[in-house]
């Protein structure tokens, strides 16, 4: 699919009663979640990190999350949207850069946050940011998740407030969606959905445990995992060492995909 198709695929998808869009953290995952019948997949920077062996939050350089971004969209044939967590750079003219070569990779849609290193940016200073990625990936061409972390890292004061406040700034800025994780009651997931002028993504997984149709129901749109796959990946090789370990047994290849199937499911 022509990444101009797969854009107003992946576009359209937020313009439906919801939908879940999976976290890869290789092409491995990747393939197998389109095989299992994602129509759109996005990265997870948590995920690529752990599978470097490194710590999320800013350890992997942006040049290394790219190469990892650019494997996943290669082994898709689906959208693929890109966690450029606060796009890699100081000013909104390297945000735009970052998000340039994103779209050069294939990738048609991507997350820009207002948080670094904990702390949120100014909201001036976070709308230009959006707005950079915005003129570097036309709208209807790239979908656009500003990414809002006031609910990690707010002011102290009315976080919904500051949240709908922000949201309204980033979508007059160019944003398609605003991503609002960190949010898990129920009731002010509905209220977020309501206030915001533009579909809502929320992850599930991380503070909030619902389930993605109760999501939908609120209002959601768009369902995000986040690292949730890759830990819940990781956690069975943990348990799998463990049992190797300690019992020397291999009941952690219960249910495990044969090794002819899994090679089947790679081919081209």
């Amino acid at each position: 699919m022509h990444p101009a198709d797969q854009a107003a695929t992946f576009l359209a998808l937020h313009a439906g009663p919801g939908f879940v869009l999976p976290n890869a953290w290789d092409g491995g995952s990747a393939r197998i979640l389109e095989q299992v019948g994602f129509p759109a997949i996005a990265t997870t920077s948590a995920g690529i990190a752990w599978c470097c062996g490194i710590p999320d939050g800013g350890a992997l350089g942006r040049d290394q999350m790219l190469e990892h971004v650019a494997r996943i969209v290669a082994a898709v044939g689906v959208p693929v949207s890109a966690d450029l967590e606060s796009g890699y750079g100081d000013t909104p003219a390297e945000v735009g850069r970052i998000v340039a070569r994103a779209v050069e990779l294939g990738v048609v849609g991507a997350n820009i946050e207002d948080a670094d290193r904990g702390g949120l940016f100014g909201v001036d200073e976070a709308v230009e940011r959006v707005a950079a990625a915005r003129a570097a990936a036309p709208r209807g061409t790239f979908v656009l998740n500003a990414r809002t972390d006031t609910y990690f890292a707010g002011s102290g004061g009315d976080v919904f407030a500051e949240t709908v406040e922000r949201a309204a700034r980033y979508v007059d800025a160019g944003a398609d969606c605003v991503f609002v994780p960190g949010v898990a009651d129920e009731d002010e997931i509905r209220r977020l959905a309501a206030a915001i002028p533009c579909p809502l993504n929320v992850v599930a997984g991380l503070a909030s445990t619902t389930d993605a149709r109760t999501l939908f129901s609120l209002g959601v749109k768009r369902v995000s995992l986040g690292g949730s796959l890759a830990r819940a990946s990781l956690s069975l090789v943990e348990r799998a060492g463990r049992e190797l370990l300690e019992a020397g047994t291999l009941d952690f290849l219960d249910g495990a995909i044969g090794y002819a199937d899994l090679q089947r499911r790679f081919e081209p």
